[in-house]
């Protein structure tokens, strides 16, 4: 038996043994139980604008890697917090889409920090035939009317505004349109001196935005606008409207 025979039988004894090695090894990682945690979800379906109650809730064991940040671990930290969001069933419940409840209406529990609620009365044209909804966005338009020249005035006044609630209604998901007396609108303060002056000086009418299109277009310097969202820049412009006395 010559020296290169031996060499190339030890060679392949040593191939051999590292690839049992990592056989066994990967038979053990996949036989091994995998770490669970136990996570909150939805029991059924829950709506938006609601105190979450245990019956709407189950615990379950959630097996492997991937759990979103904010998850909750008991019952106990969720029951009678309020919901930011529709849950469906079988969904992870996340901090990000509850808020706590301490008192006063459900509505004061659905504003973000910082922000007021304004409601503003409406009609069929300034609520867009009734399809404006809670949580939709809106631009608000203003007019005020020159009666030295009988012109009026329109503006953009504030934009990509989250409507809180028509009427007395938080509830999202809908999509009849229904006639509406009043849209609660969530509003900076800044923002919301603005709109009562606006609604002392002139009309107002809502403009519905499309959910996807966020972007502030810059039209006056004394427009406020929503935070924390892109901005374009846009010359001023006016459009006037001939009114005609009777």
């Amino acid at each position: 038996m010559n020296k290169r025979f031996i060499s190339m039988l030890l060679i392949a004894l040593f191939m051999a043994s590292i690839a049992a090695w990592l056989a066994n090894r990967w038979i053990k990682e996949k036989t091994q139980p995998q770490k669970s945690t136990q996570v909150v979800v939805a029991a059924l379906d829950i709506p938006f604008g609601i105190k979450v109650a245990d019956y709407q809730l189950k615990v379950i064991n959630w097996n492997g890697e991937g759990l979103p940040e904010g998850v909750y671990a008991t019952k106990e930290q969720i029951i009678n917090r309020v919901t930011k969001n529709n849950f469906y069933a079988g969904e992870l419940i996340t901090e990000k889409r509850m808020s706590e409840y301490l008192a006063g209406s459900m509505l004061s529990a659905l504003i973000k920090k910082d922000y007021r609620a304004i409601s503003v009365r409406v009609d069929d044209v300034v609520g867009v035939s009734g399809f404006i909804l809670p949580g939709n966005n809106v631009d608000v338009l203003a007019t005020k009317i020159d009666r030295a020249t009988n012109h009026a005035n329109s503006q953009t006044l504030l934009q990509n505004i989250t409507v809180l609630a028509v009427d007395q209604d938080v509830a999202q998901g809908k999509e009849q349109p229904s006639v509406v007396r009043a849209v609660t609108l969530e509003l900076m303060p800044d923002q919301a001196k603005v709109m009562v002056s606006a609604l002392q000086e002139g009309t107002i009418q809502l403009s519905l935005r499309n959910p996807l299109d966020t972007d502030i277009i810059m039209v006056t310097e004394k427009a406020v606008v929503s935070l924390g969202v892109p901005k374009k820049k846009l010359h001023k412009t006016k459009h006037f409207l001939k009114v005609i006395p009777w």
